[in-house]
């Protein structure tokens, strides 16, 4: 394969040209119709809500396109040539649990009241102090997801075609133009986009999937390449239930170093010179399955698409076909980092750059570099490229609405009046997409997808953890700023707790608590833990009940209007998403713990 990518690479420069005619077409035809939408923008409403227009089957596309992002069509892969099927976890079992949870549980609370942004429901249910540290939250965390989708088309782009120096400006463009109409159209002028990328993204997804699984051999092809490198590798790469064992070369450490190391938890061989840590496939599998539901659950870009829709039952209804699409787009997606490492099973062996060997997040690159010829390649690009656009609006036009509501509005200039904060939150959206780029320096040194789980579990899962326990308990009101206030500051100890022991040969915490998967249980038993302990001391509230605090103004009254937006009747067959919701999760439960166990 690689003697033909080379015979290819001769007269590359002759074709490239329509590759990226295919690119902009596909994509710059969706952003037109885009900005076309957006000239029905008027108020707030429409911008943030798209006035509550939004049917079912537009709201599902949107949360998948959403959700598979170009991250994790190159990020994860990253992931799963490292992790195997086990990472699958993630999507099939926990952000599918998390939609439907959000849809029939979480959001429809928010949906009833009118309210425009999840940590509104945060204030309403613990106060304002929570509703702040939420919006801070949700900022931090998908800004650290733009930073990855940026990294992700500068190494897609600098290796499919080999085009390192102007790789960024490609990154810089997509950045301006997914700002352009989503300041421009708001959520509907997104929704839509993103509906219609996601076709453009499932159609690469499947080419470049059969195009590699074809070359590979099959899954009896991958199992035999694995093997031939490690015998052991088949069963580690291709079983969710196998134990994850991981290796560290410390034979050139001296005493005290390893000394150090071992603080953090591990085996020491000597003889071998290395350090190995083993993690039963159940605690892993728990975190995998947190950091999904943390996804749907925590992250406004999915509560937001869910706020916009037309009825309570398209709302619950939508979360089905997102979940539908994710069982199958998964598998796809996901087995390129599989079989990537069956083709290329060490670090050292991938056919690039020796700068960028560092990290296993070049091998969706690589693949579609090696296993596409032309007018293939500028589909695939195409598919990439739009699951970055369909991120880089829906995070950049949620964060407005989270900044703008919840921080400015509530907390900083009051009572103003609509065509105010609507300016507010069109501009702010090229500030946050501008700030993300602070990330790429982290994120081009460590592997993507681990640096986002240690962010998630330390920050991401308390607020998780808040939005449960507000839903199903009744625990007292001031019980969510303390709980949030402990998960997270355990959390950023433990994030510590490596560089301490390195460098000062101190252990800050018991090794239990600082391995990477038992962290997120731990997460949450300190946070919900801690709102258990202050409701034990103040007392239990009435169940379902909600504060609205802000007082008079635009924060209220737009509320009220939007909760007059949704229709009077809703449509029959009232059981009909629960019980598809289940299915679907049933499905996901069945491939993760029964198929590929």
């Amino acid at each position: 394969m690689q003697s033909l990518d080379c015979l290819n690479w001769n007269w590359s420069s002759l074709l490239t040209a329509f590759d990226w005619t295919l690119v902009v077409l596909l994509n710059g035809a969706i952003i037109v119709y885009g900005l076309f939408l957006g000239r029905e923008t008027k108020s707030a409403s429409d911008w943030f809500l798209a006035g509550r227009r939004l049917p079912w089957w537009i709201v599902g596309l949107s949360l998948y396109a959403t959700a598979i992002d170009s991250s994790d069509l190159v990020a994860d892969s990253g992931g799963t040539y490292n992790l195997g099927l086990s990472y699958f976890v993630t999507n099939w079992v926990g952000t599918v649990v998390g939609w439907v949870v959000a849809a029939h549980f979480i959001v429809l609370p928010m949906y009833n009241a009118g309210m425009y942004t999840n940590a509104e429901y945060l204030e309403a249910r613990f106060g304002p102090t929570t509703r702040l540290i939420s919006a801070l939250v949700q900022v931090q965390y998908r800004t650290l997801v733009l930073g990855i989708i940026a990294t992700t088309i500068y190494l897609t782009v600098s290796i499919v075609f080999d085009w390192k120096e102007g790789a960024w400006w490609v990154v810089a463009s997509i950045a301006v133009l997914a700002t352009i109409y989503t300041a421009w159209g708001g959520l509907r002028s997104v929704a839509v986009t993103d509906a219609l990328q996601s076709v453009v993204m499932l159609i690469a997804s499947v080419v470049l999937f059969v195009l590699v699984w074809s070359a590979v051999g099959g899954w009896s092809g991958i199992k035999e390449k694995l093997a031939k490198h490690d015998p052991d590798l088949p069963a580690q790469m291709l079983h969710v239930g196998h134990e994850r064992i991981e290796t560290e070369g410390v034979e050139n450490l001296s005493p005290k170093e390893v000394a150090n190391r071992l603080l953090l938890g591990g085996e020491h061989r000597e003889k071998e010179g290395v350090i190995k840590n083993r993690t039963p496939a159940w605690l892993f599998c728990i975190q995998f399955l947190i950091a999904g539901m943390a996804y749907s659950v925590v992250n406004h870009t999915q509560s937001m698409r869910l706020l916009g829709s037309r009825s309570k039952w398209d709302l619950k209804m939508s979360v089905v076909v997102a979940g539908s699409i994710m069982l199958a787009v998964t598998f796809f997606n996901l087995m390129m980092g599989v079989m990537g490492r069956a083709l290329y099973p060490e670090l050292h062996l991938l056919p690039v750059d020796d700068s960028l060997k560092t990290t296993a997040d070049v091998i969706y690159p690589i693949l579609v570099r090696d296993f596409t010829g032309v007018g293939l390649k500028g589909l695939v690009v195409a598919g990439v490229l739009a699951a970055a656009f369909s991120t880089y609006d829906s995070i950049g036009s949620t964060l407005s609405s989270l900044l703008t509501r919840d921080v400015y509005a509530r907390f900083l200039v009051r009572d103003r009046d609509d065509r105010h904060y609507l300016w507010v939150g069109q501009w702010l959206t090229p500030m946050i997409i501008g700030v993300s780029f602070l990330y790429v320096p982290f994120l081009l040194e460590a592997g993507m997808l681990m640096f986002y789980l240690n962010l998630v579990s330390a920050f991401v899962v308390p607020l998780l953890t808040v939005y449960l326990m507000g839903a199903f308990t009744r625990v007292h009101r001031k019980a969510g700023t303390v709980g949030l206030l402990c998960g997270v500051l355990y959390g950023a100890w433990r994030l510590l707790a490596p560089w301490a022991a390195e460098h000062f040969g101190i252990a800050v915490l018991p090794i239990a608590m600082i391995n990477e998967s038992a962290s997120t249980v731990f997460s949450m038993l300190i946070t919900s833990g801690a709102m258990i302990i202050v409701s034990l001391r103040n007392g239990w509230e009435p169940r379902g009940e909600l504060r609205f605090e802000e007082g008079g103004g635009w924060l209220r009254d737009s509320q009220q209007e939007a909760a007059q937006l949704a229709p009077l009747r809703e449509p029959t067959m009232r059981f009909l998403p629960a019980i598809l919701g289940g299915l679907v999760i049933a499905i996901g439960v069945v491939l993760s713990f029964v198929v590929f166990w």
